[in-house]
Formats: structure tokens, sequence, C-alpha cells
């Protein structure tokens, strides 16, 4: 006792890192509990998945008169893909090879600018809305509710929004891919008069199928931890209605840093050796 009065900045940064320390494990015990019970929540409680995978793909409301989730990640690649065409045959052409933009297209696309931009557009989308819902259940004591009703509540409302977010991201991103992929055929082709053949034949060339695999193994990896963020946020908000804003703004702070390091750590663990790429052609 007399230590910490003679030091009160230490005993606060003690505290601050023990309270930091606490949350951290509260946030996994969370997300041990989300992931165990997915398979339980698949099998009782089917309706509500299949109601939060058609949610979460065409949105509710005023939200579904434009697609929701669909339009917004589909108009996000498909401008990520242009401007990759633009800066590739502008770039490209000061070095007079502006042929290699198909290869521009190929190459970044699926490696980096429609994972990246998918996993923005889910935290925009999906991720807000999650943890908007689950917080406007806690502040109005919804949530304890239904463990008054002995409903696991982390099971019906967390692990089944796992798993819709985890199924419905799949052809999500295969929209993403190919409008990125249309879009960067058009602005080369149509906008620059490149070729088609030309274009078509290093885009060709340099598409490697197993890159697609593991971009869909990746988007898949950043809709679950989006999912995982944005539920825990909205799960734990407190504070009323304000409390609920902070917590879809913290969610949404920390699903982008979680979808970049996402794309960096299997960035280095699929092309951090080899980098599965050969220039040739």
């Amino acid at each position: 006792m007399a230590l910490a009065m003679k030091f009160p900045r230490t005993r606060r940064r003690i505290q601050h890192t023990s309270d930091w320390v606490d949350r951290l494990g509260e946030q996994a015990r969370f997300y041990w509990q989300a992931i165990a019970h997915a398979p339980r929540a698949v099998m009782h409680y089917r309706r509500e998945t299949l109601r939060l995978i058609a949610e979460i793909s065409m949105g509710t409301g005023a939200l579904a008169v434009i697609g929701g989730t669909v339009v917004i990640v589909g108009f996000l690649t498909l401008m990520s893909g242009g401007v990759i065409a633009i800066q590739g045959y502008s770039s490209l052409g000061n070095i007079g090879v502006e042929a290699l933009t198909g290869f521009l297209s190929a190459f970044i696309n699926v490696r980096i600018a429609a994972p990246v931009i998918a996993g923005i557009g889910l935290a925009a989308t999906i991720g807000a809305g999650s943890t908007a819902q689950l917080g406007a259940m806690r502040v109005s004591e919804e949530i304890d509710a239904l463990e008054a009703m002995a409903i696991h509540s982390v099971r019906y409302l967390v692990s089944t929004r796992v798993v819709a977010g985890m199924i419905a991201v799949i052809p999500l991103y295969s929209l993403a891919v190919i409008a990125s992929f249309l879009a960067s055929r058009f602005a080369t082709v149509q906008i620059y008069g490149q070729s088609g053949g030309v274009y078509d034949h290093y885009f060709s060339t340099f598409l490697i199928p197993t890159d697609i695999l593991w971009s869909f193994f990746q988007a898949i990896a950043m809709a679950i931890v989006v999912m995982l963020v944005h539920t825990y946020y909205g799960y734990t908000a407190s504070g009323g209605p304000a409390g609920v804003g902070v917590a879809v703004g913290n969610a949404v702070r920390t699903s982008l840093i979680c979808v970049v390091t996402v794309t960096l750590l299997i960035s280095l663990a699929i092309y951090g050796t080899s980098g599965n790429f050969n220039l040739s052609g």
C-alpha cells in the first residue's frame, strides 16, 4: 500500500496492463465459445442461420432494394479493378510494356486488391450491422431475456452469425473477383484501346488457379475474423444508445486492422518463400 502511494504512476500503469490482459483473455474466451458452438448452432438453429445468410447477402428493409452487401462489395471491387488497370497501363506505358497490364490484373487483383477490398466491405456492412443489432439487444436487455429462457445467447446470436458470414462470403467473394477482372479488362481494352487478345494472353498466362483458391481461403478467414470481432463488441456493449455507437466504432477500427493483418500473415505463409511466380511468356 505504501509502495502504491509512493509511486502512483507505476501503480496506474500496472493496473492498466492488468485490465488490458483481462480484456484480451475475455475476448479469446468469447471467440473460442463462438467457434466451439458453431456446429450446434447449425443443428439447432437452422432457420435462424438461413435467415442471417439471406440478411447478410441481400440486406433487409430499405437496404434490400439495392442488394445489400452484394452490391457494396461488388461496387468496391469493380472500382478497385478499374484503378489497377488505369495505374498499371499508365505506369507500364512509361517503360513501353503496357501490354503487361493483363499480368497486373491477374496478379494484384487475386493476391491483394480483391481480398482487402472485400474485407473492408464486409467490415463496413455485415460487421457494423451485427454490432449494432447485438448492441441494441444488449442495452434493451433482450440478451438477458434469452438467458432467462434458458437459451444459450452466444450460440443463438453469435455462432449463427459467424457461420452465416462464413457461408455468405463465398458467393460474395466470387462476385467480387469477377467484378475486379471485368473492370480491369474494360478499362484496358475499351478505354485505352489495347488489343483484347494481348490482354487475354497475359492475363491467362499469369493467372494461377491455386492463387484463386488461396484467395478464397483468405476471404473466408477474413469473414470469420470480422464476424467474431463485431459480434464481441456488440455482445458486450453498454451505456445505452451512445454505447452502441461507441461499440460500432471500436469494432470497425479493430476489424480493419484484423483484415490487413490477415492479409499480411496469409501472404507471408503462402508467398513468403518462393512467391509462386515466374515472369515468362
